[in-house]
């Protein structure tokens, strides 16, 4: 098995790739539009300053509340799926 899966990894490494190949650098250039440089507009900006302890706490409880509520949607699609599993498996047994 491991031998066929060597087998199949070389095999499959065996085609072209997906990358384009770098251009010829011997090739006459291609021509192109004139380079115009970009200006370049350089702003002081404020330091970075730690959020507020409220901030935080804030954070903290709204990420647990989403927490709890994508767990409590998630638990009741898992088991709607699990007894809807059951009944129809059930279902079909009886047949």
């Amino acid at each position: 098995m491991a031998g066929l899966a060597i087998a199949a990894l070389a095999l499959a490494g065996w085609r072209k790739n997906a990358r384009a190949a770098p251009p010829n650098p011997r090739r006459e250039p291609r021509i192109t539009r004139p380079r115009v440089p970009i200006g370049i507009a350089e702003t002081v900006v404020p330091l970075y300053r730690r959020p507020n302890p409220l901030r935080r706490v804030w954070a903290a409880a709204a990420s647990a509340g989403l927490a709890v509520v994508i767990g409590a949607v998630a638990a009741i699609v898992i088991a709607y799926g699990a007894a809807w599993l059951v009944v129809t498996l059930t279902d079909l047994l009886r047949q």
